[in-house]
């Protein structure tokens, strides 16, 4: 028997300019690294205690796609969605999409 799917929802997340992500990359033209924009969706998922028992422990990203840069002081939308085998996620600057995918619990 399958498990009812979980409502979306949707978490602001907001970048805060002084972040230490930005150090370096780029100078001049600050852009936040995918890997922390990675980390941001975990750490989403991981505060939602039942998106948290979806994924696991151990999460896996099964696809990422990043479509646009995120800068310093940006307020981004973290849009979960559930389906019968993984997390779809979307990244939200506005009406922009920055970013997609999917994370599964590993088996």
């Amino acid at each position: 028997m399958n498990e009812p799917l979980l409502p979306s929802i949707e978490i602001e997340q907001p970048i805060d300019a002084d972040l230490p992500a930005f150090d370096g990359h780029f100078p001049g033209a600050p852009v936040l690294p995918g890997a922390m924009l990675l980390a941001l969706v975990l750490r989403a998922i991981a505060r939602q205690p039942a998106w948290a028992s979806k994924a696991g422990p151990t999460p896996c990203v099964q696809q990422v796609k990043f479509l646009a840069a995120v800068g310093p002081g940006q307020r981004l939308h973290i849009r979960l969605n559930d389906s019968a085998r993984a997390i779809g996620f979307s990244v939200h600057n506005g009406e922009s999409v920055v970013a997609r995918g999917q994370i599964q619990a590993t088996p």
